[in-house]
């Protein structure tokens, strides 16, 4: 598969255009949010400008905005591979999370069991530790095997066990890149009837995703991870989703998915989620819409995973680097987590933006778990640099001379 020119895919995102002679940043924190490509940005405008409306009128501006909520669910449902009916927009994936957690407390008793991950960001751990004190519910954490940075799934079955109702897992780290095993642990699931959510908030911006495939229940996902607006987006299996009980508006609709949409939803960051989605496509080749997201999806892997071998390298090279990344063999996005020896991680990320114009993240970044596990707290975190599409060669080694000037500054003081 040929792969796509990195100067002509970033030319399609405005924040990394040089304006005035000023160099644009780099931008090394897409684990927290990518920038938007100009598809996105064309979308939202568009359908500002032509002018807004909500839904379901007899005018033109009323028609559209209908027509911009269908096409976004189809456009979602290529992408996730689920049926448009299935694809639920909100305000967020954590509030998504926090509704759908809500809805389902009339499925659980005080006997039963809820499962979530040490590893998650807790997204994807408080609405079922809510719910299940809501309910009265016991909470089972699968552990992270700290020397790995996986989930240690040597007692799965003693964890997943006949009392268990929902089990929630990441299908990737947001911190340390892991790509958790999820087949083998919805499988189980599946054994003991219980519902499976799982948080891809981090996987879709690296991985192609197969929702009929995984077989969960339901699949959350935010479209400013992947270079569209802030969006949440929930697919949800219709099986679930008809008799799902949500709180709503008595003359709402009734019907899958506009029942857990409430209120009037974003409907521009919608349009400039189908901006999002046609960049993604543009990437790709094929027949369909959903072979192009595919193809494009391995077209950036390919070019994420060129620039992480590298990265990767030079960071296990460092001995004053600690890196916090699952060993060879284990699947894992293009997300690094370091400490350095003696440095507070907010330092490091404020030197590296004011002498490099580089943006690299530092903190728990609500892995709240995982960072208590592994003692990072006391230095402020971790510090993160996660690659996009749009980053290149150049910027990695920029990196990586930065880094060399910034511990030989450290020596010295």
């Amino acid at each position: 598969m040929s792969q796509f020119s990195v100067q002509q895919l970033r030319a399609q995102f405005p924040a990394l255009r040089e304006v005035e002679g000023k160099k644009p940043f780099i931008f090394f924190d897409g684990p927290g949010g990518t920038q938007m490509a100009q598809q996105a940005v064309d979308g939202m405008v568009n359908y500002i400008t032509a002018g807004m409306a909500n839904l379901h009128g007899a005018f033109p501006t009323s028609i559209r905005t209908d027509a911009i909520l269908l096409e976004g669910r189809k456009a979602m449902a290529d992408l996730l591979n689920c049926a448009p009916t299935e694809v639920a927009f909100g305000q967020n994936m954590t509030s998504l999370a926090f509704s759908i957690a809500r809805s389902l407390a009339p499925f659980l008793r005080a006997s039963d069991e809820v499962v979530v991950t040490e590893l998650d960001h807790r997204a994807n751990v408080d609405p079922w530790v809510t719910l299940a004190k809501d309910t009265g519910a016991s909470v089972t954490f699968i552990p992270v095997n700290p020397d790995t940075y996986t989930l240690d799934l040597s007692d799965l079955n003693g964890m997943i066990t006949e009392k268990t109702k929902l089990v929630a897992l990441g299908m990737s780290s947001n911190v340390t890149g892991t790509v958790t095993n999820i087949t083998r642990i919805i499988a189980r699931a599946k054994e003991v009837n219980a519902l499976v959510v799982i948080d891809a908030v981090h996987a879709v911006p690296h991985l192609t995703i197969d929702f009929r495939q995984l077989g969960c229940d339901v699949l959350l996902c935010s479209a400013y991870k992947f270079f569209g607006p802030h969006l949440g987006i929930a697919a949800i299996a219709s099986s679930l989703f008809e008799k799902l009980p949500v709180y709503k508006l008595a003359p709402a609709p009734q019907e899958i998915p506009d029942k857990l949409e409430t209120g009037t939803q974003n409907h521009e960051a919608i349009a400039g989620l189908l901006g999002a989605v046609a960049f993604i496509e543009s990437l790709g080749e094929g027949e369909t819409r959903r072979e192009r997201l595919t193809s494009g999806m391995h077209r950036i892997a390919a070019h994420e995973q060129e620039l992480t071998e590298r990265l990767e390298s030079f960071l296990l090279g460092i001995p004053q680097v600690r890196l916090y990344r699952a060993p060879a063999g284990t699947p894992k996005t293009p997300t690094f987590a370091f400490t350095l020896d003696r440095v507070h991680a907010r330092d490091a990320t404020t030197w590296f933006a004011q002498h490099y114009h580089m943006c690299l993240a530092d903190g728990h970044f609500y892995a709240s778990t995982l960072a208590e596990k592994l003692n990072v707290n006391p230095m402020g975190g971790w510090i993160r640099i996660g690659l996009a599409p749009y980053n290149t060669l150049e910027e990695v080694k920029l990196f990586e001379q930065g880094l060399r000037e910034f511990l030989s500054l450290q020596d010295k003081s």
